[in-house]
């Protein structure tokens, strides 16, 4: 073979997008404006602390800014022999920091070196002086895995670290850093990156790198990157080798099995209008494009939320990540549904999500919770079945305020006047107090015919000649008074009293009454319940008869005597030769 022949120069290893446009100065550094502005007055002023503690979620810099710091710390050349955050040239240093290879900055990752010994290194080590450069800098990723031994090795050092050392952590998880460690560091809390510089710098990165992006393409990557620079550039680099150069819109939702924003769009529009037909058979053309179900709902529930920002702070429009389609029939939907309505669509599809994640079966799952949502699109919010009840509402009142005003007499109307008896789900709960309401009673039926009732007394009274002993019971020692009036009740429930109790006693109330009865759960405190009033009056009597001297003076000459029971003549004639109060009933569970 012919040693003097060409040989082939392998090609250089290629850098993925987040390592080759890592920041290396603080001018690169995205939406981190105040940190930014703060460790440049700090280092002009020379009040440079001992410690850092950087804190945010993945992707925002932490550790990039860890290496910033430390070359900030090092910063040296001909020109420049202190401290400083203006670093426009390479110092003799920089190189080797920003590439952690420089033998005064120690880089440990707290999540596999966790133990007392790994921390007793630094601490023995930090007592020499550095090699080469000014400062010898430690950093501590993902902090918040250290043992308490560890944390509890560091303080001293910490508190008071020779002349020559400085600390920088980083972790994601603040709260699982002892106060003791906190309080020794100067803390920065990284902020998320909005998506308007988030798609700026996606699209700063792809003239450089000569690659052709929708604008589409940019939001969806911002969007999926949830503030997170380092996975916006990772997508970036996924989407361009996905799409063979070229990054159009149609490559990031296949990538990411995203659905069209349009699409969502329609759905919500079928089942706010109530129609589970049209609904399911979207959501089966979804799913089988490609679709996750629980992506589906992902998704229609950020829309529910785009909804209601539109609906109350109208500047979202001018979010880079909200599509002209998104922004032009959001603000519409924004403009005919009432907060709690969209508030509804949230609760159940957020309560939905997780049981389709979980279900063997994730579309039909999936499509049981569009059922869902589409039956209750015309249910009455809480507040409007109280005005309906009360007069006050009319048939504005009564529509409930969803798509479809006017038709509040479907079976989503008569689920409400069921009390939500029938296992569908509960409307938006009413701020302080919960209606429960029970159903109008039969023609047949006349009101104000049956017994007059103006206590809660008078009702357990009345459970009781009705034999409704389970009913009477709760009366009597689960519910607190609040308001009576006539076919209103509110009263505050004690603890762990059974939850469909109100419910129950409106719906009897009304058969047995013939006319409407309202039983509202209050959150006022509400007064004694009838056992509790009654327990109070049976041990008054007693104290009183107890000071009777004739009384006293029996159970003084007879040791052990205890009075039982105390009865007044009156209520004993009244309740023909019966103790009105028998005491057995005060023991009764």
């Amino acid at each position: 073979m012919d040693d003097t022949s060409p040989r082939e120069v392998p090609a250089a290893p290629y850098r993925v997008l987040a390592r080759k446009y890592r920041p290396r100065t603080f001018d690169d550094l995205i939406g981190q404006e105040p940190m930014v502005r703060t460790l440049k007055n700090a280092f002009e002023t020379g009040r440079i602390p001992q410690a850092w503690m950087l804190t945010g979620v993945r992707g925002v810099g932490k550790t990039s800014t860890a290496r910033i710091l430390a070359r900030a710390l090092n910063y040296e050349t001909e020109s420049v022999q202190r401290p400083t955050v203006d670093m426009p040239e390479l110092g003799v240093h920089c190189a080797a920091i920003m590439e952690g290879r420089h033998v005064d900055v120690i880089e440990m990752d707290a999540a596999s070196h966790t133990s007392i010994n790994d921390i007793r290194e630094i601490t023995d080590a930090a007592r020499y002086k550095p090699v080469s450069a000014r400062y010898k800098v430690y950093v501590i990723d993902e902090v918040h895995m250290l043992s308490t031994a560890a944390f509890n090795g560091l303080l001293k050092t910490l508190e008071e670290p020779p002349e020559h050392v400085k600390f920088v952590f980083a972790t994601t998880e603040i709260r699982k850093v002892p106060v003791t460690v906190l309080s020794r560091c100067q803390r920065f809390d990284l902020r998320r990156v909005d998506a308007e510089p988030l798609v700026t710098h996606l699209t700063r990165i792809a003239g450089i790198e000569e690659v052709t992006v929708e604008d589409e393409a940019y939001r969806l990557i911002a969007r999926a990157a949830e503030g997170s620079v380092r996975d916006s550039l990772s997508l970036m680099d996924q989407a361009i080798a996905h799409g063979a150069g070229a990054v159009t819109a149609e490559t990031v939702k296949d990538m990411l099995g995203l659905v069209d924003r349009a699409r969502v769009v329609d759905l919500f529009e079928t089942v706010m209008r109530g129609d589970v037909a049209k609904a399911i058979a979207e959501l089966d053309e979804q799913y089988a494009s490609g679709a996750d179900p629980a992506t589906v709902l992902s998704d229609l529930a950020a829309f529910v939320h785009l909804v209601t920002r539109f609906r109350l702070v109208p500047d979202v429009a001018a979010d880079a990540t909200v599509t002209e389609e998104e922004r032009t029939r959001g603000a519409a939907f924004a403009k005919s549904l009432s907060v709690p309505v969209l508030s509804r669509a949230w609760q159940i599809l957020l309560k939905g999500l997780p049981e389709v994640q979980t279900a063997p079966k994730p579309l039909a799952a999936a499509e049981m919770v569009l059922v869902r949502l589409a039956y209750s699109a015309d249910l009455p919010t809480p507040d409007a079945v109280l005005k309906a009840f009360s007069g006050e509402g009319g048939a504005d009142a009564r529509s409930g305020g969803g798509a479809r005003t006017g038709e509040s007499s479907g079976p989503a109307a008569r689920a409400v006047a069921n009390s939500n008896g029938g296992g569908a789900p509960r409307p938006d709960p009413v701020p302080r107090e919960e209606a429960f309401a029970a159903p109008a009673p039969t023609a047949a039926a006349e009101p104000d015919t049956g017994p007059k009732l103006s206590s809660l007394a008078d009702v357990a009274a009345l459970a009781g000649e009705m034999r409704a002993a389970k009913l009477k019971f709760a009366v009597e020692r689960e519910m607190r008074p609040v308001r009576f009036e006539p076919g209103r009740i509110e009263v505050s429930m004690v603890p762990n009293a059974s939850p469909t109790v109100a419910g129950e006693l409106g719906q009897r109330l009304t058969e047995w009454t013939g006319r409407r009865w309202l039983v509202i759960i209050s959150s006022d405190e509400g007064g004694e319940t009838l056992y509790e009033a009654r327990a109070r009056n049976a041990e008054e009597r007693r104290a009183d008869a107890a000071a009777d001297p004739i009384v006293a003076a029996v159970l003084s000459r007879f040791p052990g005597a205890e009075i039982v029971d105390v009865r007044i003549a009156d209520e004993t004639e009244e309740a023909g030769g019966e103790i009105a109060v028998p005491d057995d009933e005060l023991d009764e569970e």
